[in-house]
């Protein structure tokens, strides 16, 4: 059964609007009939703002008027809400997030550098100027910017990060490819010797300390016969 698209606010609006049963209101929102005993309580963990069904066409005043008029009597949506489809265009991004936008550019760019402008907008729903920016270190806020995973911080999702990852892979060849650390190169025979050295010194510098211990012992306790 279709749901209107803001259920809770929906049902605060029938609850303060209406003489409907909770019942009901909870099966046209598809709630649990204790959310909306929590509506109408004002005891809901967040106070909601009304949305009204009947404006929003998603249902009439006379199918208003039928459940007011039988309590047993099931409201029917006048239609389903449309579906948000994604675009080709900027994702879009709550107020509360966009501030973090910054944070996941950031991080995407530190280790993701395969990942174009493009595909970065795309993912966070931002321009290729404030990329840019963040790339070169001249945004504005560039001291505060501290990258941070943009699925963690809610602004794409693990499966659209991945996605990223692996067609960036393919265009730039190094798909499979896992990185090679080469910071020792060069320098791992002198280390290994450099190492080998080491436990040699502390182990001769241990022997000569049992041997320290044995000569003191011995003159404590020397062989002088009385």
């Amino acid at each position: 059964m279709a749901q209107p698209l803001m259920p809770h606010a929906t049902a605060s609006w029938l609850v303060d609007n209406t003489s409907l049963s909770f019942e009901q209101i909870a099966d046209f929102c598809g709630l649990h009939i204790l959310e909306v005993q929590a509506i109408a309580d004002d005891t809901a963990a967040t106070k909601l703002t009304g949305r009204d069904p009947v404006r929003a066409h998603e249902l009439t005043q006379d199918e208003i008027d039928k459940g007011q008029a039988d309590p047993d009597y099931r409201l029917k949506m006048t239609k389903g809400p449309e579906q948000v489809r994604r675009t080709k265009g900027p994702r879009y991004t709550p107020v509360s997030k966009r501030q973090d936008k910054p944070d996941g550019i950031a991080w995407i760019i530190r280790n993701h550098p395969e990942i174009s402008d493009g595909a970065i907008s795309n993912l966070i729903g931002t321009t290729r100027t404030t990329i840019a920016a963040i790339r070169d270190r001249s945004h504005w806020n560039i001291a505060n910017i501290t990258p941070k995973d943009p699925v963690t911080l809610g602004l794409t999702s693990q499966r659209e990060l991945d996605a990223a990852v692996t067609k960036a892979a393919k265009a730039s060849g190094t798909e499979g490819q896992a990185p090679t650390d080469t910071r020792l190169e060069g320098d791992r025979e002198a280390l290994i010797a450099s190492l080998r050295a080491e436990r040699e010194a502390a182990a001769r510098e241990a022997n000569a300390e049992l041997h320290e211990e044995a000569d003191d012992i011995r003159a404590l306790f020397g062989d002088s016969k009385d």
